[in-house]
């Protein structure tokens, strides 16, 4: 799962790609990170509202804190509304914030796992 995050992020940031891409990039990244700390801990999220219950999690996988949660949570509805509603309404500045979420994730999630499960490392 970790690798599928490095990809993503590194195809987050490829020149000429456009912001709605760069965002859901950057955002199937978070999610991943998230997913694979809740993984670790044993658990899976149910399919009914997956995503949200998965960034969710984070306050009890790896304690992130409700402003960095409900950021991630934004950025997830944004993406939804571009997936699947509307072209445009993404900002460069709104795919480089969540890039940079979702290393910032990235890098708490491998650092949590050394710290807990370092034989998943």
């Amino acid at each position: 799962m970790l690798a599928v995050v490095g990809r993503d992020l590194h195809a987050s940031g490829t020149e000429g790609l456009g912001p709605d891409w760069q965002l859901a990039i950057a955002y199937n990244a978070a999610l991943q990170a998230a997913a694979a700390a809740l993984a670790a801990s044993g658990y899976r999220a149910a399919r009914g509202d997956h995503h949200t219950r998965t960034i969710e999690s984070l306050r009890l996988t790896i304690g992130w804190d409700a402003a960095r949660v409900n950021a991630l949570q934004g950025f997830r509805r944004k993406r939804n509304v571009t997936e699947y509603d509307r072209a445009g309404l993404v900002s460069e500045k709104d795919a480089r914030e969540v890039r940079d979420l979702a290393a910032s994730l990235h890098d708490d999630v491998v650092a949590w796992l050394r710290k807990s499960y370092p034989e998943l490392i």
